[in-house]
């Protein structure tokens, strides 16, 4: 029986190594879904209530496997619905390939149903962006998207015409230039050195240095054991950017956690005070939070070369992986005797830590938001896969999720969407079906998703869906207080009993609402065997504050404060309470002497 052109793309993405896609149905795809009903036994179809979903799942499992994350979407809204989720894994550069159909190839461009042109759509979003123009075009062409998803670490697209999809080799008429078999699959190591040149002068720039901080990213993910290593020569302190928290565990003696607005401030400390500066894999986006340029002489290590220098000012760039590029530079660095400065830092995370245990331990009511998280982490498993949704969770899994040796995290990095959090997990857990996925999100981040939770019940999936339950886009809420000195305004929601919901889909659910029963409840619902959803009724006055807070944003505070903020009563009692206990944990450098009238 002759191939159709449908035949011919699952056929080839199987030769790729694509064992999973995530989509939602549609005719515009019907061939497509066809051959992937015939292909069943080579390929997993992951069936999804939101083409959102399916490109945030398709990012996920490219984030957590390394591999390529494919979705498929039907022509026109199927298609439009995919973009949130594919700029996400463009942003965090992550190789996903994007399908959709197309109207028939002969009534394209005649205004019909869902009939709409993809490709220019996806003009800013897809590397490579091509529609196929028949069967024997369509090796070809998805041979090029997958090469550049992966070569590039981006995101493609293919778009498919409905008919063109059922037509079979004999139905088209190969060019005499189109060389059958002409395009194979090769699959390339991505391990890149710079030259030693440039890996001297670096070396030369790092030895020199007194003070020197080692930032890590999502780019150091699999080079643990040579940041350590570089951590142990110059004796300087590991720094985290959130995409970058699995890197190494929390509790190595090298690392201050994590930096910025869900940082440490031990970790903002040292990098204050660095006089060096060593990036390996990050393009963490907050420049307020690196040395003042000038202060600290920067080597950046980065597979990107558009990143080196996009950030702050780089005396010596690296292009390259960064595990590559530290074995050639160790040989090269020599050994610190003086180890005053990372022993600042350590001392200081012990007060760190002090001060997290406090506020994860709280027994107040509203129950406080850290009590979650901090109740959550020292039962995730050695190898357990979180992930976290965008807005006010963020920080406290941030903060209150320990890092173990073989832990992996996610959440959308530079996009910082929400509504990624739930998706991720579930591309997780089918990712790697026998370890702990939890995820723990917002209320607002979940409500735009939340019929995936009956996509985890359909595939049986056990994950462990934590609900932080405030009734408030508490972010934004915390952004206009804090960044622009407004009373909240448009962020109340409306309340959802989510245990009930968890349990009209077929899940299991809880709730949780007084730190007094967290500890059992939670324990009750690592325990089960399905997917759970915990509903945790949390203060949505706790401020989620910066590890170390400016004047500027003291100001902007009190100025909301003064101008009518409703919950100021409430919100000014935690601040107050919250700067009390940091002032203990931290020796007196408390941000309370920042804000007025304190």
């Amino acid at each position: 029986m002759a191939k159709t052109g449908a035949d011919l793309l699952v056929e080839r993405l199987v030769e790729w190594g694509v064992d999973t896609v995530f989509s939602l149905p549609g005719d515009g795809i019907n061939g497509i879904y066809e051959s992937l009903r015939t292909h069943e036994d080579k390929i997993r179809l992951i069936q999804v209530r939101h083409e959102e979903a399916a490109a945030f799942m398709a990012c996920g499992y490219a984030k957590f496997t390394g591999k390529l994350g494919v979705c498929i979407a039907t022509s026109g809204c199927g298609g439009i619905h995919l973009m949130n989720g594919l700029y996400d894994a463009k942003y965090d550069g992550q190789p996903v390939l994007a399908i959709t159909g197309s109207a028939a190839h002969d009534i394209s461009g005649t205004f019909y149903q869902q009939d709409l042109d993809l490709v220019k759509v996806f003009t800013d979003l897809a590397a490579y962006n091509e529609r196929v123009m028949g069967p024997d075009h369509v090796v070809n062409v998805l041979d090029q998207a997958v090469r550049t998803a992966l070569g590039q670490r981006t995101v493609t697209h293919i778009s498919f015409p409905k008919d063109y999809q059922d037509w079979t080799v004999s139905d088209d008429t190969r060019s005499s230039s189109n060389v059958a078999d002409h395009s194979s699959v090769t699959k390339t190591a991505y391990s890149v050195a710079p030259s030693v040149d440039q890996l001297r002068k670096a070396a030369d720039v790092i030895n020199a240095g007194e003070k020197v901080v080692v930032m890590v990213g999502r780019g150091a993910l699999g080079a643990r054991d040579e940041v350590i290593q570089l951590a142990e020569a110059v004796g300087g302190p590991i720094v985290k950017a959130l995409l970058g928290k699995a890197v190494l565990p929390d509790d190595n003696p090298y690392t201050t956690g994590g930096l910025g607005l869900l940082g440490t401030a031990p970790s903002q400390d040292a990098m204050e005070e660095c006089d060096t500066l060593i990036m390996i894999g990050t393009n963490f986006p907050y420049f307020e939070f690196y040395p003042k340029p000038g202060q600290a002489r920067t080597i950046q290590i980065d597979l990107d070369a558009a990143h080196i220098g996009l950030r702050t000012p780089v005396e010596v760039g690296l292009l390259g992986d960064g595990k590559t590029v530290l074995q050639a530079l160790l040989p090269l660095i020599q050994r610190k005797d003086d180890r005053s400065f990372l022993k600042k830092a350590q001392e200081r995370m012990g007060y760190w830590r002090e001060l997290l245990t406090q506020r994860g331990t709280q027994d107040t009511m509203p129950m406080k938001p850290q009590v979650i998280p901090h109740i959550v982490s020292p039962m995730l498993a050695d190898n357990a896969i979180v992930t976290c949704d965008c807005g006010n969770n963020t920080t406290w899994v941030a903060r209150h999720i320990q890092m173990k040796e073989n832990m992996l995290f996610s959440t959308s990095g530079l996009l910082a969407t929400m509504a990624s959090g739930f998706p991720y997990a579930i591309a997780a857990s089918v990712a790697y079906p026998n370890r702990q996925v939890v995820a723990m999100v917002g209320d607002g981040g979940f409500t735009m998703l939340m019929g995936e939770l009956a996509t985890a019940v359909k595939y049986k999936l056990p994950i462990k869906l934590f609900i932080f339950h405030n009734n408030s886009y508490g972010q934004i809420k915390w952004e206009q207080i804090v960044m622009e000195g407004n009373p909240e305004y448009g962020v109340e929601l409306e309340s959802i009993d989510y245990a009930q919901f968890a349990r009209a889909c077929g899940a299991t659910g809880f709730t949780i609402s007084e730190p007094k029963d967290a500890e059992r409840i939670i324990r009750e619902a690592m325990a089960h065997d399905g997917p759970v959803l915990v509903d945790c009724i949390v203060d949505q006055n706790e401020p989620p504050m910066p590890g170390k807070i400016t004047t500027e944003q003291a100001l902007e505070f009190t100025k909301a404060m003064i101008r009518g903020e409703a919950d100021r009563g409430s919100i000014i009692k935690n601040f107050i309470r919250n700067q009390v206990k940091e002032a203990v944990a931290t020796k007196g450098r408390s941000l309370i002497d920042l804000i007025p009238g304190t």
